[in-house]
């Protein structure tokens, strides 16, 4: 069988490279490929060029490559380009492959030379080129020109990272001769990425523009900065000879002769030059190809095996059976009613651990945002004091009231009853806002069928409007009811005291009287009672607030607290024989709060009100009537508490009602009548008629799986019959380890004198050229002592062993040996020849 399956490996990944590019990378496989990096103006197109034989690139100055083109050279009879965003058109004038480069560049960057990391895919046709995938990349930059974004060096840079740091990638570093080899931009970004030189390839440009007297004789022969894999120097035609449109063929034949007549490269014609580089590109694309086949492998069975399931459905289908379209109507229509029960139930199957969705956001609109809108409804204490007096005083006209008026608690309560109405209504709102969020979330699944989602979503959503309506209907109804509170009404008048204040203090008497005592002081909005203690079991005595006024007292000399005094208008006693009753407290300000209390229930300082308003700190709407306000602090507290009763009702009564009225009507609609509704909205075939994308995309996933297939066959063929050579051994790469490289007025010049700090390992006599066939071996890299073998046979072709080493090749270095001879043992001629 030979190794034929080593010539598939190149077809094989590209067809694989298609198959991915034309669904959008939908499979995330590294494919093995050859990445061009290097400067502008370095040579990278030249060098394409050369290995078609053909001009079909853009030309011109600044940054002429914008996007990735991936290159797919085919050995073939014919001689034609194909693009894969032109599938069944042949190119055969390469002057329309350079157009359809630049047209296809502009439609996606536009014309102000921006970049983009989408590929442009060509493929090439021609008996003159190996089977060979390069990505041709964008030349790096220092400075934006025209209108260029700003940052357009670090675009192309994170463009490159993109590519070349896959294991799975291989880096062509192209670089001009005519500059300094330490500032390479194409080497300075291959080591960040490739630090040990294992899949990084050099080459050199432009060696005929060299200065006179000197030559790149060290860099060729892997002796200054050496890689794994070597360099390999190539002469591309001058700006002359491309606008004097030079034949390709006739640059190939000048390249030749310039490489043989040169006195500095002669000795390694036969390993420098395009046709050279070529070959050793495919043979070095084909190895690694080999070597990555495992994991690639694993990779093609991973995803094989995740659309299998996908598939399945898609093996047997026929978009036009009737049958098919009847059952996956019902199939649909029964899962979107599972999907919706199961996002209020909170039973999905997958749980979103980073937002509320569906029920649960449900609940925190039930549980914490209405609640907040009830607390929210804060009572103007002024205001609403103010409009209980007023009541009070228009029930009464012009009679003088001597009890408190029930219909004024009735008129206050209903106007601060129907402020509820707001925060209920809105309740409701966002209830329903997320349950249309809810079913435009479920009908994400119908998407293979638009017209199916659209009416499904437009069904089920006016259901919901409707409900919203008759939900609505029901709060307002709710809260109706709660105004009618007259029975609510006895019931607080009878078993609630006005409480204003409650806390301990001290009453001071004479000690002839019984000398100062602590007691519990309880006051209403009709007396003031004192207990034993804070029990309130055993009452010391009650004091009726009639004609009773508050007077300031100073502190005394001998005590610590604060005093003031309780007395009658009428001279009469307030408390068995005193006139008075002086209270004392730790703090002003809770004498600050017993005298405001105090004034709430219509006992007013002795000085009129005006001097004491800043000292009190008075409601603007106490009146001199100690009756009336009285009155007000008892409606006040039982509007208070029975507001507090209707709030807590609302609050448990408007989730029962939004769940049966709304989501649980719902849920039975799309169960029961969903159906029946989509049947009368239109004809069956249109509802289940596909959209393009959905068709496309399983053209394109059924392509995907019969090529993953195809891809493992031939794998598993190839990876059984095929022989690759070894990878070249290590060089000397301390170079790899320093940070960036000095100035170059520090370097050794590029000459043809040997540098003088130039390590042990690289001295001593230049190996023979290797065998054209075999270039794998890193070209003039330092020798590789091994068993001594019978001297070579001048008729074979000797290769380097192959037989595995000791230690692995990455960890192991070269011995210095200056004066050592390099012997290698013969081998049987390779299977590529």
């Amino acid at each position: 069988m030979g190794n034929r399956g080593m010539e598939d490996l190149i077809p094989l990944i590209n067809k694989l490279q298609d198959a991915f590019s034309s669904i959008g990378q939908s499979c995330n496989l590294d494919l093995p490929q050859i990445a061009v990096v290097g400067g502008q103006s370095a040579g990278k197109s030249s060098v394409l060029e050369n290995f078609v034989g053909r001009d079909f690139l853009p030309r011109g100055s600044g940054i002429v490559t914008r996007r990735p083109l991936i290159l797919q050279l085919v050995n073939s009879k014919a001689e034609y380009a194909e693009f894969l965003h032109c599938k069944g058109r042949k190119f055969v004038d390469f002057d329309e492959v350079r157009l359809e480069i630049e047209a296809e560049t502009d439609r996606i960057t536009g014309s102000n030379k921006g970049i983009s990391p989408i590929p442009i895919n060509l493929r090439v046709y021609s008996p003159h080129v190996l089977n060979l995938t390069l990505i041709d990349l964008p030349g790096m930059t220092k400075v934006a020109v025209g209108d260029q974004p700003v940052d357009i060096e670090h675009q192309i840079r994170d463009m490159l990272l993109q590519f070349i740091t896959k294991e799975s990638c291989l880096i062509l570093a192209v670089t001009p001769a005519n500059t300094d080899l330490a500032n390479s931009d194409a080497l300075k970004i291959a080591k960040e990425v490739d630090p040990q030189g294992l899949r990084t390839i050099g080459v050199i440009t432009k060696l005929d523009l060299m200065d006179e007297g000197t030559d790149a004789r060290d860099i060729l022969e892997n002796k200054l900065l050496p890689l794994r894999r070597g360099y390999i120097g190539v002469v591309n035609r001058s700006q002359k000879d491309i606008d004097g449109k030079k034949d390709i063929r006739a640059a190939l034949a000048a390249e030749r002769k310039f490489f043989l007549s040169h006195p500095a490269y002669r000795h390694i014609a036969e390993r420098m030059g395009t046709p050279h580089l070529q070959k050793t590109l495919n043979q070095q694309l084909t190895n690694h190809i080999r070597d990555t086949l495992p994991g690639l492998r694993n990779k093609l069975q991973s995803q094989l095996l995740s659309l299998e399931k996908e598939v399945e459905e898609y093996k047997n289908f026929r978009p036009d059976d009737p049958a098919r379209k009847t059952k996956a109507l019902l199939q649909m229509v029964q899962q979107f009613g599972v999907d919706f029960e199961k996002c209020i139930e909170g039973s999905g199957d997958q749980v979103d651990t980073s937002n509320l969705s569906g029920g649960a956001k449900i609940n925190r609109i039930f549980h914490e945002r209405f609640p907040f809108e009830l607390v929210k409804m804060e009572f103007d204490e002024k205001e609403l004091r103010k409009e209980i007096s007023y009541a009070i005083k228009n029930i009464h006209g012009v009679r003088t009231g001597l009890f408190t008026p029930d219909m004024a608690f009735e008129a206050i309560v209903k106007k601060q009853v129907i402020k509820l109405k707001d925060p209920c209504l809105k309740c409701v709102d966002l209830v329903v806002t997320e349950l249309v969020t809810l079913i435009r979330k479920c009908t994400e699944k119908l998407g293979s069928y638009p017209r199916l989602r659209e009416e499904t979503e437009r069904i089920v959503t006016t259901y919901v409007r409707e409900r919203d309506s008759k939900t609505k209907d029901q709060v307002l109804l709710l809260i109706d009811i709660e105004m009618c509170c007259r029975f609510q009404f006895t019931k607080l008048k009878k078993g609630k005291k006005s409480l204003l204040e409650r806390s301990w203090l001290t009453i001071n008497i004479s000690i002839m009287k019984g000398g100062s005592k602590d007691y519990w002081f309880v006051l209403t909005a009709e007396s003031l009672s004192w207990y034993k203690d804070e029990e309130e079991k055993e009452k010391k005595y009650m004091l009726p607030l009639d004609n009773l006024k508050l007077r300031d007292l100073e502190k005394g000399f001998m005590s610590s607290k604060h005093v003031f005094a309780i007395f009658n208008t009428e001279q009469r006693n307030v408390y068995k024989d005193l006139r008075q009753i002086e209270l004392a407290c730790d703090t002003q300000e809770d004498v600050d709060s017993w005298k405001a209390s105090f004034l709430r229930a219509g006992v007013y300082p002795e000085k009129d009100q005006g001097e004491n308003e800043d000292a009190m700190n008075p409601s603007d709407t106490v009146s001199m009537d100690p009756q009336l306000e009285r009155q007000v602090e008892t409606i006040r507290n039982l509007v208070d508490s029975y507001i507090g009763i209707v709030n807590k009702t609302i609050r448990d009564l408007m989730p029962k009602t939004i769940m049966h009225l709304m989501i649980n009507s719902a849920k039975d609609f799309i169960h029961s009548e969903l159906l029946a509704y989509l049947y009368s909205a239109g004809d069956q075939g249109s509802l289940m008629e596909e959209s393009a994308e959905q068709a496309q995309r399983r053209d394109e996933m059924l392509k995907m799986y019969h090529a993953l297939k195809e891809a493992l066959v031939i794998i598993g063929d190839i990876s059984t019959t095929t022989i690759s050579t070894p990878m070249p051994p290590p060089v000397d790469d301390t170079w790899l380890a320093k940070e960036p490289s000095p100035p170059p007025s520090s370097r050794p010049a590029t000459s043809t004198a040997p540098p003088p700090s130039r390590p042990p390992a690289v001295r001593g006599p230049t190996p023979g050229p290797p065998p054209p066939l075999n270039p794998s071996p890193a070209f003039g890299a330092p020798p590789v002592p091994s068993r001594p073998g019978p001297p070579p046979d001048s008729s074979a072709v000797p290769l380097i062993p192959s037989r595995p080493a000791r230690v692995p090749p990455a960890l192991r270095r070269p011995p210095a040996a200056p004066n050592r001879p390099t012997v290698i043992r013969p081998s049987e001629p390779s299977l590529l020849d």
